[in-house]
């Protein structure tokens, strides 16, 4: 029997299964895909998450640029420098999500991948999971099983507060800019907004929209994007995926179990940005079992409460942020996006240097009577 098994090998259940491992707690992860296996993702990833870590990540980069570039319907570019902070990391999730996972194994994490779990049952002190490779038993849970994923609702966590998100991406292989910029689309997509991330053979281009409303043909608005970088996205596979943007403070622990990643659905309402609140929550799932295991009864109930006071309290924000950008986006491009600041600051929330609350209160306000975001100031 393992002390964990943790269902999904993505950054949430990776980042947990380091963390146990190297607690000296017994971890199995399982994972119905055979690592490393393809995800759509921009992979845009905060180099704050370096700091929860004692391993260098640098083979898991396939970039760091520090440039970016947006605009709006194609036209009215703005260029902007990250000054004074890391880079941006770009990475291929086949790539990172493997590596990371690696690093919990060299820990003595075990992996089943390849290992659909096909139902979970609650035995008095222990979870079994059973699986079509048979069952394994441990007691605790991880579910970091993402958006899509079926341990929620075995859990009991059938109605969670979420906002369901809709992307579409295509992964390109072609030679890039020689001075790599991430670029962010604002006013083809209604609710939304397309990205370009480079990888060191290529982009990822995507279009998502997150506050509904009418589902645009990606395709075609895709298949128009990608030629400003004389590429046609219709001549890559594409793939469609949900994301589960964060809809408010819920509980994320249930007998034995926590949920984690976008199972927890916490993805940034405002950015969409996933990869580093997933590790996060993987991070404190991971303190959370291992003080359980050492006797703290209470441990599982304040995870919730970690991650509903460090992440949620500020995705309030974040979310009453998107509610008025998204519903507004011109004057957002031309009052916001356009000023020098905007990018120093969204880079210091990316990298828990600043929090939504400092500046969207304002922002809100001066959004809404159509004159300046407050990022600029």
């Amino acid at each position: 029997m393992f002390d964990c098994i943790i269902v999904g090998a993505g950054p949430a259940g990776g980042t947990a299964a380091y963390h146990l491992a190297k607690r000296g707690r017994s971890v199995l992860i399982l994972e119905k895909e055979s690592l490393p296996r393809y995800k759509p993702c921009g992979g845009g990833v905060s180099p704050v998450v370096a700091e929860w870590f004692d391993f260098d990540f640098a083979p898991a980069i396939s970039l760091k640029v520090s440039k970016l570039c947006y605009t709006w319907k194609r036209e009215d570019p703005v260029e902007a420098k990250i000054e004074g902070s890391e880079p941006i990391w770009v990475v291929r999730r086949d790539i990172f999500d493997h590596f990371l996972i690696q690093q919990a194994q060299k820990q003595g994490a075990e992996l089943g991948d390849n290992t659909e779990v096909t139902g979970i049952e609650f035995k008095s002190d222990r979870w079994q999971v059973n699986t079509a490779n048979g069952p394994v038993e441990g007691r605790y849970l991880i579910a970091a099983d993402g958006a899509k994923g079926p341990m929620g609702k075995w859990l009991g966590f059938k109605e969670r507060k979420k906002r369901l998100a809709g992307a579409l991406e295509a992964e390109t292989t072609n030679p890039i800019e020689s001075e790599p910029r991430i670029h962010f689309e604002f006013g083809m997509v209604k609710n939304g907004y397309l990205w370009n991330f480079p990888k060191a053979d290529g982009y990822s281009i995507g279009a998502g929209i997150f506050q509904g409303g009418d589902q645009p043909d990606f395709k075609s608005i895709l298949s128009e994007y990608s030629k400003l970088f004389g590429l046609d996205a219709n001549s890559y596979k594409q793939f469609d995926h949900p994301l589960a943007l964060w809809d408010g403070n819920q509980k994320l622990h249930t007998q034995n179990a926590l949920l984690a990643g976008e199972a927890a659905c916490v993805v940034d309402p405002f950015t969409a940005e996933g990869i580093r609140p997933a590790m996060f929550t993987g991070m404190k799932a991971a303190e959370a079992i291992d003080q359980a295991i050492g006797g703290n009864i209470n441990a599982l109930e304040q995870y919730t409460e970690i991650v509903n006071q460090e992440w949620g309290s500020d995705m309030v924000w974040a979310q009453r942020l998107a509610g008025v950008f998204y519903r507004v986006p011109k004057v957002g491009y031309k009052v916001g996006v356009k000023r020098p600041a905007a990018t120093d600051i969204m880079v210091k929330i990316l990298c828990g240097q600043q929090r939504y609350s400092e500046i969207a209160g304002k922002a809100v306000k001066r959004l809404s009577s159509g004159l300046i975001p407050g990022m600029g100031r």
